[in-house]
């Protein structure tokens, strides 16, 4: 069977995957329940890809063969043609064990299937499938197109070949990939949510305006975006859940979400995708 990539979910991080692969000469199916969604991205794709034709670091052959190597549909039996899945759907723990289920009805047992779950236990989804040797975490960075990072976790179960595949793959896509062990948000949430929720606590207590905040963290300790800003971009609620993940996963009390931060999501303040979160966004 010739390399073929399908992704399901076809948001923010969906179609940055697609994207990205498809720029690599990859051909993606890109599935999603939406045929909205699909429309939505094959739009935003193609709105960025043009962003970096004129940037200069992407011809426009490059542009027009990516855009043709992607198909979209609404049902996971495209999946079944693709010699790796990559999930890149809601961080909710219940969504991605039955679509890890369906996955493995709807594949070839030699298909790899890998999450891009970003605190959820690859163990917990691999015990889900037939195949918990060819399940694996490939967790890449917003925005995927731009980010050079991917974290690659290993299940309990995941086979030597199954990790040294998926590393090539990451490789080849343009991107550093780092191994890491099936620990409750990895080593990148682990390290980063802390800090994004003792920052809504510095809000929260008056100890400084938003702004004051992320400019500390942006002049001061050199960081490219300040932790409240990146908390905007990478969703409230999906930040919530992460230290949900790893309050529960790791027994401890000090990743206790911020009541701040719970009372934003409850009010549908989410960050950029939502034009509200710490800031407004026009």
């Amino acid at each position: 069977m010739s390399e073929r990539i399908a992704v399901v979910g076809a948001g923010q991080m969906g179609n940055g995957i697609a994207h990205t692969a498809a720029l690599q000469g990859i051909p993606v199916t890109l599935i999603d329940v939406s045929a909205e969604v699909l429309t939505r991205a094959r739009s935003t794709i193609a709105a960025n890809l043009e962003r970096q034709v004129k940037k200069g670091t992407a011809t426009a052959e490059a542009r027009d063969s990516a855009l043709a190597a992607i198909s979209t549909a609404t049902d996971l039996s495209a999946a079944g043609a693709a010699t790796l899945v990559i999930e890149a759907a809601s961080e909710d723990a219940t969504l991605k064990f039955r679509l890890f289920g369906d996955l493995d009805r709807a594949t070839p047992p030699a298909t790899i299937l890998a999450s891009n779950t970003s605190s959820i236990s690859i163990t917990d989804i691999a015990a889900r499938t037939g195949r918990p040797d060819r399940v694996i975490g490939m967790h890449f960075m917003n925005p995927v197109p731009v980010m050079r990072l991917v974290e690659i976790i290993r299940g309990l179960a995941t086979s030597d070949e199954t990790t040294a595949t998926v590393t090539a793959l990451a490789t080849r896509l343009g991107k550093t990939p780092v191994e890491v062990n099936d620990y409750p948000g990895f080593v990148s949430n682990r390290v980063l949510m802390p800090m994004i929720n003792e920052a809504a606590y510095c809000v929260m207590e008056g100890v400084g305006t938003p702004q004051a905040i992320d400019t500390v963290m942006t002049l001061g300790m050199n960081h490219p975006m300040g932790p409240l800003a990146l908390a905007d971009l990478i969703g409230l609620d999906t930040c919530v859940s992460i230290l949900d993940v790893l309050r529960t996963g790791l027994g401890d009390p000090k990743y206790r979400a911020c009541p701040l931060l719970r009372k934003y999501v409850a009010a549908g303040w989410l960050g950029r995708k939502t034009k509200r979160g710490f800031y407004t966004y026009e």
